[in-house]
């Protein structure tokens, strides 16, 4: 459990104290702010150079694929992001594989949307079902561990799938819709372990009931291996164009019959709900702050109309409604189960075996930000160069 702190939110982007690891200069600035402007000066690519490094790395993923049917990866969700993924690899020439990984909360818009733009673009599709007991299990075992984590099994799977499948066909590169311009800010208190497998069998070790035989997995040093021995690539394309939000929905609407679902990850119906209902509710996290922080940042939206849009519902209440009775019925909860979850008190990562709580990680992740510390640090000590 985190300290309880004096309300704070942050002058330029819209992040305030509940993020509790939150951390704001003397000028009221918080620690995303700083952190979007490092993102966007070492991720997305500058105007003048933007063409010839997208040639050359389009011709990249073409050599590495000329022996192969295909010559990457795309991950689809039916989502605004992917979907422009889809339609800007076909747009450069590139030979995709659509992978989508289905845990049973598919929403029929999302199920709509990766057809119509899969259809339309002519991209092939692949499919990896989960077993649905093994992930109902999975997915009890993080309520009942009481941390904000719930989604992390979906996202470790998503993945793992992607490598499986890019080794099975001999694939070097996987693109990405991550993407700095409308995702760059989400503190890690409100989620966190996407790739620790350590973590997420700790807890399905203590509260889970069922084996996962099947459940795609990857351990720390296989994702490793993937990178280092193997050669896989995660490209987000999106940083490597003039990408924006508004216009990519346009587009993918306009050409791709591609249809709106309401806000950010709405495409499943658990994640719907579980940011919509459980993470503001028992956790006090509203994801669409850090989103609307991410667009102040970029630009998109003014800081008085993120605000404005926080006065919203976060999900219309009857939907919301239907959505809690058919997630605890899927679940095979009762309404006093489900409340007895809610009401536990929150947990952490920290609280369960991690590679997140390891040294070894915590002196590699050092490793890593050295360059950025170092640059921080000279730029404060020459003249003028405080930020």
């Amino acid at each position: 459990m985190h300290p309880v702190r004096p309300y704070q939110i942050c002058t330029r982007c819209i992040m305030d104290t509940s993020d509790p690891l939150i951390e704001f200069n003397s000028a009221g600035i918080c620690n995303h702010c700083r952190g979007y402007e490092h993102q966007k000066q070492t991720m997305v690519w500058d105007e003048e150079t933007r063409e010839t490094r997208l040639q050359a790395l389009v011709g990249a993923i073409r050599n590495s694929g000329k022996k192969h049917e295909f010559d990457c990866l795309i991950g689809v969700s039916g989502g605004v992001d992917s979907t422009y993924v889809a339609y800007q690899v076909k747009k450069l020439g590139l030979r995709p594989l659509a992978v989508h990984m289905d845990n049973g909360w598919n929403s029929e818009l999302a199920v709509s949307n990766i057809k119509k733009t899969l259809d339309t673009l002519e991209i092939p599709l692949d499919t990896e079902v989960l077993d649905w007991e093994e992930f109902k299990d999975l997915q009890l075992a993080f309520l009942k561990a009481s941390t904000p984590d719930s989604e992390i099994p979906t996202d470790h799977a998503i993945t793992a799938v992607l490598m499986q499948r890019a080794r099975q066909h001999g694939i070097k590169y996987v693109i990405m819709g991550s993407n700095v311009s409308s995702e760059a800010i989400m503190p890690s208190s409100w989620s966190n372990g996407i790739r620790d497998w350590k973590y997420i069998k700790s807890v399905h070790a203590r509260f889970g009931t069922v084996p996962l035989r099947s459940f795609p997995r990857f351990t720390l040093l296989q994702f490793i291996f993937s990178r280092t021995v193997y050669g896989l690539r995660w490209v987000n394309i999106l940083d490597s164009i003039d990408y924006d939000k508004a216009r990519a929905m346009k587009v993918i609407e306009d050409e791709l019959g591609w249809v709106y679902y309401g806000g950010k990850h709405y495409e499943s119906i658990y994640t719907r709900f579980f940011q919509s209902y459980i993470l503001p509710r028992k956790f006090g996290y509203d994801k669409r702050r850090a989103h609307l922080s991410t667009l102040v940042m970029s630009g998109t939206i003014t800081r008085e109309g993120a605000l404005k849009a926080m006065e919203e519902p976060i999900c219309e209440e009857g939907l919301l409604r239907q959505d809690k009775q058919y997630v605890i019925k899927k679940l095979g909860l009762t309404e006093a189960e489900f409340e007895e979850l809610m009401a536990r008190a929150p947990r952490t990562i920290a609280d369960y075996p991690a590679y997140e709580n390891t040294l070894l990680l915590r002196v590699l992740r050092a490793c890593y930000r050295l360059p950025r510390t170092l640059k921080a640090a000279l730029s404060k000590a020459s003249p003028g160069g405080a930020a």
